[in-house]
């Protein structure tokens, strides 16, 4: 549900103003609304820029403490390396800030080493084929000889005899299909070389010889070395250091936006100063103010305010919150719809999956989690939940790892075949039972949704505001139960048909002259011819998309049993000694790639059901703000 709020409106004098923020502060309570939009300082400023770099900071400090983790269980000899000179490291004392610029400082660093190693790798990879020399050996034999020396390479049907006896041209080397040869020309009187004119590549060594260059890629692989343990450091020991000071920053950050959430009046004497409070808390924060001698007024919400929202759930409503804050939080108009729409997308992941296999694998990952990993309880709870719905839905249709066990001579399956939801076993209408279901799930939804959104215009409005939207309810209900039940082979009572048509009436008359209170009875009338028109063409719709959860766990179901069958009739001329490796493999290939794609659908679709259809007939507006109140964030 939607927690209540109370405005409130101050008046504090520039005397009264920092220790008044400090109190709000201390309070912890209170949300400060930002009266100068867009207003910065250089305060907020240099604070906004350092939580950046904290940010980048503290992902780095993942990174590089997953890649440990990694390193470690695969018995890494860095990972072993890093923990015998951890262990002999003395402790240092650093502020965050320092840390965080040691980080960049290393990151800097780290970057120039790998482009010192780049660098050392292509002048080895173009003095490899030619070997160990040294340039001032080469230097001397050119002044001796007057020559000079010319390094070539080219295809090895490109190379001519010609260039050996003109230039005397020496292959050297033969590497990725290239021929590596080296030239001798003449220089003139001015001893200015003589490049030969042959149709190679003209090859322009490094400056120093091979050896030189293999040391330096040493030289900074080791560096490179030294860095990443520099940062492992950080990372495994000061990570809490950096977080700490983050949330001081964070502190700041807050700070010096409320001393920017105020307007100057009497000549900038006194600072108006706007905030919400949930209602709960308002006797708290009227009585720290009454203390305080602070002029405040509180109020209401009123039509057009701009209420910041907190939406409290019981602990099972609450797993399927950030569901609902994907799409938007409400507004203060709003019904919290979490608490309606949870049961139903639970159901709809069911009926999407499909099968009973792919929900125990569900099930028993989302426990695995639930102990293992803590800080992720919540989302393992609600796969929990998710699982066990679709292991019901499974188990009901009579589908186990594309299994379709209504087809197996399975002795302990006997007694309970009859019981299977297919088409074999019940088939309403002529068509198949999931797919009416699915329909059938889909109008208690819409009916749901549009009972919402009468509750909303009457909690906005009154009573009056949600005749309208009522009548609808209804007209619907009913004329679902008057021709629905005999269909289904439910004999009516007279009476009770006549009961059914006279609430149809009652409802006709509230939709048609009294869905618009506020207008005449000739717009009324309009406005309900309008309105029937919209439901007669919207409705049917709406409940068209609901067959797609039938249509998705029809789909999973085919595809697993059809990897079955490949499993099976594929390995079926091999002997059981080695048919089942490549039988496992199919398996595990096949019913992976199902899963992957009926997990991405049972997500996909029941959201876009919550959203389009439910969040449409119960005139869900959304757009609402969270509740941030002004706290201390730092210990």
């Amino acid at each position: 549900m939607i927690l209540g709020m109370k405005k409130l409106t101050f008046l504090v004098t520039d005397k009264e103003y920092a220790p008044f923020i400090e109190q709000l502060r201390q309070l912890g309570v209170v949300h400060v609304v930002e009266l100068q939009a867009g207003a910065t300082s250089p305060e907020l400023q240099d604070a906004l820029a350092l939580d950046e770099r904290f940010k980048t900071a503290l992902k780095s400090m993942s990174y590089a403490a997953a890649a440990y983790e990694k390193a470690k269980k695969a018995g890494d000899a860095e990972a072993l390396s890093f923990e015998a000179t951890a262990a002999a490291a003395p402790p240092t004392e650093l502020s965050g800030l320092s840390i965080v610029e040691k980080l960049e400082q290393l990151t800097a660093d780290e970057i120039a080493t790998r482009h010192a190693i780049d660098d050392a790798d292509k002048a080895i990879a173009q003095l490899e084929p030619f070997g160990e020399f040294s340039w001032d050996d080469l230097r001397a034999l050119e002044a001796d000889t007057h020559c000079s020396i010319h390094f070539f390479r080219c295809s090895p049907k490109s190379f001519r005899q010609q260039w050996a006896d003109e230039y005397f041209a020496t292959p050297v080397a033969e590497e990725n299909k290239k021929t590596y040869f080296v030239t001798f020309s003449s220089t003139d009187s001015a001893a200015v070389s003589s490049q030969p004119n042959i149709a190679a590549e003209h090859l322009t060594l490094p400056e120093h010889p091979l050896s030189y260059y293999i040391k330096e890629k040493a030289d900074q692989k080791q560096r490179l070395h030294d860095i990443h343990q520099q940062q492992l450091h950080l990372a495994l020991e000061k990570r809490a250091v950096v977080e700490a000071a983050k949330l001081q920053n964070d502190d700041c950050i807050s700070l010096a936006r409320v001393q920017l959430s105020h307007e100057d009046v009497a000549d900038g004497v006194v600072r108006l100063m706007e905030g919400w409070v949930k209602t709960d808390d308002a006797a708290e924060v009227t009585s720290a103010l009454d203390a305080a001698g602070i002029f405040y007024e509180m109020a209401d919400p009123v039509e057009g305010d701009k209420v910041p929202i907190e939406i409290k759930n019981d602990s099972y409503s609450s797993l399927f919150e950030p569901i609902l804050k994907m799409y938007s939080l409400p507004n203060y108009r709003d019904l919290d719809p979490t608490i309606f729409f949870a049961p139903f997308f639970m159901l709809f992941f069911g009926l999407c999956m499909g099968d009973a296999g792919y929900g125990l694998l569900i099930l028993a990952v989302s426990l695995w989690l639930l102990k293992a990993m803590p800080d992720i309880k919540a989302y393992a709870k609600l796969g929990c939940w998710l699982g066990a719905t679709t292991m019901v839905v499974g188990f009901l249709t009579g589908s186990f790892f594309g299994i379709d066990l209504s087809q197996q001579d399975w002795a302990f399956l006997s007694p309970v075949k009859h019981l299977f939801i297919n088409e074999n076993n019940y088939k309403p209408f002529g068509y198949a039972p999931m797919m009416v279901f699915s329909v059938l799930i889909g109008l208690v939804q819409v009916l749901i949704g549009m009972s919402l959104a009468g509750a909303k215009a009457v909690k906005n409005g009154g009573w009056k505001y949600g005749v309208g939207k009522f009548s609808w309810v209804t007209a619907l209900l009913s004329a679902t139960l008057l021709f629905g039940l005999p269909a289904c082979g439910v004999a009516l009572p007279l009476f009770l048909q006549y009961v059914f048509y006279a609430l149809i009436a009652v409802a006709a008359l509230g939709i048609m002259f009294y869905n618009n209170p506020d207008k005449n009875i000739f717009i009324n009338f309009g406005g309900g011819l309008w309105s029937i028109y919209g439901m007669a063409t919207g409705l049917l719709g709406d409940l068209l998309s609901y067959i797609r959860l039938f249509a998705l766990g029809l789909t999973g179901g085919v595809l697993g049993g059809v990897f079955n069958q490949l499993a099976i009739e594929l390995t079926s001329s091999l002997p059981w000694l080695i048919r089942w490796l490549p039988m496992l493999l199919i398996l595990l290939l096949g019913h992976g790639i199902n899963f992957g794609l009926c997990m991405i659908s049972s997500f996909v679709h029941p959201m876009r059901l919550t959203f389009v259809e439910f969040f449409k007939n119960a005139d869900f507006e959304g757009g609402g703000k969270a509740f941030t109140p002004f706290r201390k964030k730092a210990a």
